[in-house]
């Protein structure tokens, strides 16, 4: 498996330099609209307090006017903030379709000659808000759709001659363009392509750009994507043709489990809009637009679907119509649906992709004519299949599954009315490759149906993401827990397709937002998201209601439960914080302010005792707990001071602070109000009311007992993770949660809502070891449970399989889910000790803190928005070994495991209080230091306990 590309430091050594520039997050995007785009950089160097004293951006549309002496379109001046990772663009309006030139240089504390790095970055069909064309050049194209002709004519069936079950969909519409290169050579091309629907382009017969299901799902009701594509060196002198294929898509196909509304829930079939422009030698722009002069008509691909499958006729195959010479007058002409453009904005994301294939691990001859493919890992994608000879009329099926049932057959029970079949019809002629375009499945195993034979040469799986850079890694001795780790990246692959969805493979794949909000510190880790997530957050705006509220998936769709639950609509809050904290920008912050602020009036308008059980939607819960229910009202009460506190620190961080201070008082009210409804403590003395239900019989602990109404691990976990109740409190509270969690196995009773919270809080109250014994747990719910049954990806349920019962209900069992893969954010920061201090925000300053456990060895690395953090440390015999590498213009806290604080030795010396180095005294089982950038090797005694060996 090739991960994304990983945006690494440069090889070169040295002092001080920047690398991985970005431009909003991604590195040189082709056709942005945003007028105040966030130009980023990372740092590296080889030497210890190496940082930043200031920077310098400047920007032009020409390279060589950055040069000394040079005159640029905007310079930010020097800028002296030593822990900046970037500068919005504040210069002169960007001009459309445009590129634009920029440097940074930064200067070092080691009085060192700036280092400077440049990057580009090109503006798209419009800057701004409004979407129209202030350029003044003429009419934009419009939106065109295939016109049914005399081709287009239905003879009643004979048996067999329906491919499948087509559901109602349409063939594919094909369209092409002919036209004429200008007389002067052309130096610039760019094609700006957009569909209500998918497309694909072809200019010449080469295809255009690699984005896969483009343009992605929005709400297109509200915002329709549009991709830009660089085809100069596409053109030829002479004739050339622009040839596009549409498909349904999310646009008008089936998406959803809504049988009222299975499908074309924003329009009945797809459209086109495409702009060419080009640019000759002489300064004159010469563009294609789609309209009337574009000419349509059904092709080989006789229906595709995202959730149903596609099906190719070869018989409908016409030679050469994506090339120039190609006669046809017997096509129809398109269309023209739309000449609004006012909902066209440029993608923000990087598209789909295809990032890996995957050959098979077996092919299984069942019958005649019939194979089984078991490509050894659960992924979201499609079949690549080579067909040697297929005679006219015959078909080849291929089928997709998760997993196999008692018999060794598909196990699709699970699919519900997806029927993820791709059917191949032939022609008679020889060699064909056939490989969907505008659908993916979510399968490990293929059935192939129509073949004689099948060599394992001639099929792969090609996985389809959208591609976030991987920034992430994680290794440790364990072997079961590297698994889990590659289990919980390839659900993130899998479902991160354009929104966040919550499995690849049924009628669903929705953008659910609970799985997302506790995921997404997992994810934020694994690969970087800020451009993914940009993107999605408009998403979540976008389905908002009337009167403020978030919804429970984004986009949103009609049949899906509106009103967001407790949460689940939270997501809309705790999202964008999280992602602030994560890259250091405080315009995710910005965007969603007015949403979070709204939301959390909403609940206080409909609950003013501040106990949230009105408006609550579908009330989820703690969804899928295999143990005692949590109450309703104590997981929607402690969401709801949660997210009242994130939307008053929201509003300090953009110095709004009458908004602050009523929402802070908000949330402490609520607090207030959670503890008094719903938790019971008896001091140490014996004084106050007993609490009821005294379980594990103990005599009282110092700091007295505790109770949360319900006595859940997930009501503790809430409390103690969101900060709910009185300090003095806490440790009865998290003692109670220990001894509930020793109760069960150790193990856990938690549904999506509580799984992420559980080790974080067991590390943070010193049971760094339950936490470990969760993980090294193999009976059900665990995380090795699956994987000790073949598991490649996270389970939607803890036992979506069992030896005992088989496989749990099918209306909703996926194998391929990434909520309960939330642990992998402990993964990083408690096994490895990569962490942030809670103040912090883009890693500017480290909380190193490992929990070792049992294991020999654990490491994680990761490119922040500063440059490489990294965290390695290894057991060998009676010594521990601690290496962390701090980026530039960060600073790191370091808790050195040991079990004898006077055996800790830096670089095989005593650490001692210099200029780099201080030490900050120590912490059970721990020696603390405060460190400054650069790369540092701590050795120490350390003993483990018995129970961490167990």
């Amino acid at each position: 498996m090739s991960a994304p590309s990983m945006s690494a430091p440069p090889s070169a050594t040295g002092p001080l330099r920047p690398y991985g520039l970005r431009c909003d997050h991604r590195v040189t995007p082709l056709g942005i609209d945003e007028p105040a785009p966030l130009l980023s950089w990372r740092l590296a160097s080889d030497h210890r307090g190496d940082d930043p004293t200031a920077h310098r951006v400047r920007l032009a549309r020409h390279p060589g006017e950055l040069a000394p002496g040079g005159r640029p379109l905007w310079d930010s001046g020097e800028l002296t903030d030593p822990g900046a990772t970037g500068v919005p663009y504040t210069g002169p309006a960007l001009e459309p379709r445009t590129r634009y030139h920029w440097q940074v240089t930064v200067a070092s504390a080691r009085d060192q000659e700036p280092a400077p790095a440049a990057s580009w970055f090109e503006t798209g069909l419009t800057v701004g808000p409004g979407g129209q064309d202030a350029s003044g050049e003429g009419p934009r194209a419009a939106w065109i759709t295939h016109a049914p002709g005399r081709i287009d004519v239905m003879d009643a069936p004979t048996e067999g001659a329906s491919a499948l079950n087509h559901h109602g969909l349409a063939p594919c519409p094909q369209l092409r363009r002919a036209f004429d290169a200008p007389p002067a050579p052309v130096v610039r091309a760019r094609l700006y392509a957009s569909a209500r629907g998918l497309y694909e382009i072809r200019l010449n017969g080469t295809r255009v750009g690699d984005a896969e299901l483009a343009p992605g799902w929005t709400d297109y009701h509200r915002r329709i994507q549009y991709q830009t594509y660089d085809v100069t060196e596409l053109l030829r002198t002479g004739e050339n043709v622009l040839a596009a294929t549409l498909a349904d898509g999310w646009w008008s196909g089936f998406v959803g489990f809504e049988p009222r509304r299975a499908g074309a829930h924003y329009g009945t079939e797809p459209h086109l809009f495409a702009e060419l422009h080009l640019l000759d030698g002489e300064g004159r722009t010469t563009r294609i637009l789609t309209d009337d002069s574009w000419r349509t008509r059904t092709g080989v691909i006789r229906h595709a679907d995202l959730l149903m499958g596609e099906c190719h006729d070869l018989r409908h195959h016409t030679d050469g119509w994506e090339l120039p010479g190609h006669d046809d007058r017997d096509w129809s002409p398109a269309r023209v649906t739309g000449t609004d453009h006012r909902l066209l904005v440029a993608a923000p994301d990087e598209p789909v992709r295809a990032t890996a294939e995957l050959a098979p691990r077996t092919v299984t001859r069942l019958r005649d004519g019939v194979h089984l493919v078991d490509f050894g890992q659960n992924l979201a994608g499609r079949v690549r299949l080579r067909v040697h000879a297929l005679p006219a009329g015959a078909r080849v099926t291929l089928r997709h599954a998760e997993a196999l049932d008692e018999d060794g057959a598909l196990y699709t029970a699970n699919l519900r009315t997806a029927a993820a079949t791709d059917l191949l019809i032939g022609d008679g002629r020889p060699d064909h490759v056939f490989e969907p375009r505008f659908t993916y499945h979510g399968f490990r195993y293929a059935e192939v149906t129509g073949l004689p034979e099948l060599a394992a040469t001639d099929i792969a799986a090609v996985a389809l993401h959208s591609d976030t850079p991987w920034t992430g890694s994680f290794d440790c001795s364990d072997p079961g827990l590297r698994r889990l780790h590659s289990c919980i990246t390839w659900g993130q692959r899998s479902n991160f397709v354009s929104v966040p969805t919550d499995c690849p493979q049924r009628d669903e794949r929705l953008g659910w937002l609970a799985d997302a909000q506790v995921f997404l510190p997992t994810a934020a880790l694994n690969a970087d998201v800020a451009a993914f997530f940009t993107k999605w957050l408009r998403d979540v705006d976008d389905a908002r209601t009337p009167d403020g509220g978030f919804t429970n998936v984004a986009p949103r769709l009609a049949g899906v439960a509106d009103e967001g639950a407790p949460g689940w609509g939270d997501a809309g809050v705790l999202i964008p914080w999280h992602l602030y904290r994560t890259y250091d920008d405080p315009r995710f912050l910005a965007r969603a302010l007015p949403g979070m602020r709204a939301w959390v009036s909403l609940v206080q308008l409909h609950n003013p005792d501040l106990v949230w059980r009105h408006r609550v939607g579908p009330h989820f819960s703690d969804w899928l707990a295999p143990g005692t229910p949590t109450p309703r009202d104590v997981v929607a009460t402690a969401y709801f001071a949660h997210s009242a506190h994130l939307t008053a620190r929201a509003a300090e961080v953009l110095g709004h602070h009458d908004p602050a201070r009523d929402h802070h008082k908000l949330a402490a009210a609520v607090r207030d109000t959670f503890t008094d409804r719903f938790v019971t403590y008896t001091p140490a003395d014996g004084a106050g009311t007993e609490p009821d239900g005294r379980a594990d019989g103990a005599a009282e602990e110092p700091t007295g007992s505790l109770r949360i109404e319900g006595d859940t691990q997930t009501g503790y976990l809430l409390a103690l993770a969101f900060g709910l109740l009185p300090e003095e409190w806490r440790e009865a509270a998290a003692r109670r949660l220990a001894h509930l969690v020793e109760a069960a196995g150790p193990g856990l009773v938690t549904g999506f809502l509580g799984v992420a919270l559980a080790a974080p809080v067991l590390d943070a109250y010193g049971r760094a070891d339950l936490a470990h014994a969760l993980l090294r747990r193999t009976e059900a719910p665990s995380w090795l449970f699956p994987l000790r049954h073949g598991a490649t990806t996270i389970w939607e349920r803890w036992d979506g399989w069992h030896p005992d019962t088989g496989f749990r209900a099918a209306a909703m069992n996926s194998f391929n889910h990434y909520a309960l893969g939330s642990i992998g954010e402990w993964l990083y920061r408690g096994v490895a000790g990569l962490d942030q201090s809670p103040g912090s925000t883009g890693y500017r300053h480290l909380l190193v803190r490992p929990a070792p456990g049992g294991l020999a060895h654990a490491g994680a690395r990761y490119e922040s928005v500063r440059g490489t953090v990294a965290v390695h440390w290894e057991r060998t015999g009676r010594t521990l070994a601690l290496r962390v590498q701090v980026p530039p213009g960060a600073t790191a806290e370091i808790h050195v495991p040991t079990t004898d604080p006077g055996s800790v030795r830096e670089s095989g010396g005593i650490p001692a209080d210099g200029a780099h180095l201080t030490r900050a005294g120590t912490a059970p089982g721990h020696a603390v230091y405060r460190v400054a950038s650069g790369v540092y090797r701590f050795t120490a005694a350390y003993v483990p306990h018995e129970e961490d060996m167990t």
